[in-house]
């Protein structure tokens, strides 16, 4: 547990202590910073000083066969929390909207959620990103729509910059989705899978498309490397 205020390097160093104090040499991090201790109420002037823990464990989102084989999601009624009620930007535990969504999703026999906007646009899944891909073009929700602007999403837009692919943050619809070549999902546990079915309508060819396995190919090359380095 670190006091606040923290350097950027010594926060690197307890992130690698944790690491090998429970022995990982690949693991999901959390980095959790609290506003410390103080009373039970909602002051925030009551706690002195901010405090930040870390956590470092497995996990697994998604059985490794549907990294080859595609999602299959579905979008659900329970919407994201609209942008003035609580920053998207702003990554928090705050996840209980996020839960009753995956409860949806879970109760429908599939494994992702879609959650849409209170306007009805595709804003992100519960846990993860969304992008689709149309005429070799990526297209992915913007930050202002509702969305997170995940470390996995905005490594997935500069791999395809870099090689080229014209990716645009816009808006999208259900529609757009269904009418998509590729689509597919980030996030920092769940890295790059493809969607190859959404509200039980099939997705180009049924299959993960080249783009997406193209992603996929290079985030592992650039995981690795960057892993190496520690």
């Amino acid at each position: 547990m670190l006091k606040i205020p923290v350097s950027k390097e010594e926060l690197a160093e307890a992130v690698k202590q944790t690491l090998r104090a429970n022995q990982l040499k690949e693991a999901y991090i959390r980095l959790v910073v609290t506003r410390g201790e103080g009373d039970l109420g909602l002051d925030p002037r009551k706690c002195r000083k901010a405090t930040v823990f870390i956590i470092a464990d497995k996990i697994v989102l998604y059985p490794k066969e549907l990294y080859e084989t595609g999602l299959s999601i579905m979008t659900v009624p329970t919407r994201r929390n609209v942008p003035e009620a609580l920053n998207p930007q702003i990554k928090s535990l705050n996840y209980l909207n996020n839960v009753l969504a995956k409860i949806e999703a879970i109760n429908g026999n599939s494994e992702e959620a879609i959650m849409l906007n209170s306007q009805g646009y595709v804003a992100e899944c519960t846990g993860d990103n969304i992008f689709a891909v149309k005429k070799g073009n990526i297209l992915t929700p913007a930050p202002y729509v509702g969305t997170l602007k995940g470390i996995t999403r905005d490594t997935v837009i500069e791999l395809a910059r870099r090689d080229k692919i014209a990716v645009q943050e816009t808006v999208l619809t259900r529609h757009d989705l269904f009418n998509a070549d590729e689509v597919f999902l980030t996030g920092t546990a769940a890295e790059i899978i493809p969607v190859v079915k959404v509200d039980g309508r099939t997705i180009g060819a049924g299959k993960p498309g080249l783009i997406t396995l193209r992603l996929i190919r290079e985030f592992h090359e650039l995981t690795k490397t960057e892993g190496e380095k520690y």
